[in-house]
């Protein structure tokens, strides 16, 4: 049975993947942050169903709490087969009006906790000699998004980093790809104006929004796939082809 690390596991996206993968009968360590009542209301409504999950508390743009994650999730399972990096924040914002706070915030929780996460697993996925490593980027990592560059800037960041460990980290088995989506209807996506949803969706070939459960489904390939790495998939309707 495999073992899977989410980062940001309790909202949006990292909820579906995390509940999806313990219901498919993964092992599963959901790592949240300041949304402990989420997390511990997924860890019972599941529990309720006869399915485990494991949840952990850590800020992951702070390497000692990313240390202790990795040390309560070895301590549970053994290992870590796998590793979602999924914990981000968005703002809209002119460039302007970024303050280094806010450039530190954004590249903390975004980019620096996926140079953190994947460095404290690797001494177990290079010892297994196998390991999947999945980076959640977005589209606008991709093409850039006005009013968000910090966070095109984090998730661009995300994307290299993928296609450079990729090479470095395949002669030990070990695949890492990202999963850039489109706009998906979750709780972060809530600040975008109903108008401009409607927008994107008339420019979108499919006709609609994104869904969490489309991303699961990309994710559950790529743990399962054996021949794909350093790849940027991004789910997005057509939006960006």
């Amino acid at each position: 049975m495999k073992t899977v690390l989410i980062t940001g596991g309790s909202r949006g996206i990292g909820k579906c993947i995390a509940e999806n993968l313990a219901k498919n009968g993964y092992n599963v360590v959901l790592n949240y942050n300041k949304s402990e009542k989420q997390a511990k209301q997924i860890q019972k409504e599941l529990m309720e169903q006869g399915i485990k999950i494991e949840t952990c508390k850590a800020d992951v743009s702070n390497r000692e709490e990313v240390k202790k994650l990795v040390k309560f999730t070895l301590n549970k399972f053994g290992n870590i087969d796998v590793l979602i990096n999924n914990a981000g924040i968005a703002k809209l914002q002119m460039f302007n009006d970024i303050t280094d706070e806010d450039w530190n915030d954004m590249l903390g929780t975004n980019l620096n906790s996926v140079f953190y996460c994947i460095q404290e697993v690797l001494p177990n996925m290079i010892h297994n000699k196998s390991g999947c490593v999945i980076n959640i980027s977005s589209i606008w990592g991709l093409v850039g998004a006005s009013c968000e560059v910090a966070y095109s800037v984090s998730k661009a960041g995300i994307d290299g980093m993928t296609k450079s460990l990729a090479k470095e980290l395949g002669p030990s088995n070990i695949r890492v790809n990202s999963i850039a989506p489109g706009i998906i209807d979750t709780e972060m996506n809530n600040n975008i104006d109903n108008a401009i949803k409607e927008e994107i969706k008339s420019e979108t070939p499919l006709n609609r929004i994104g869904r969490p459960i489309d991303i699961y489904r990309c994710v559950e390939w790529l743990i399962n796939d054996e021949f794909t790495t350093g790849q940027i998939i991004s789910p997005n309707g057509g939006y960006v082809i």
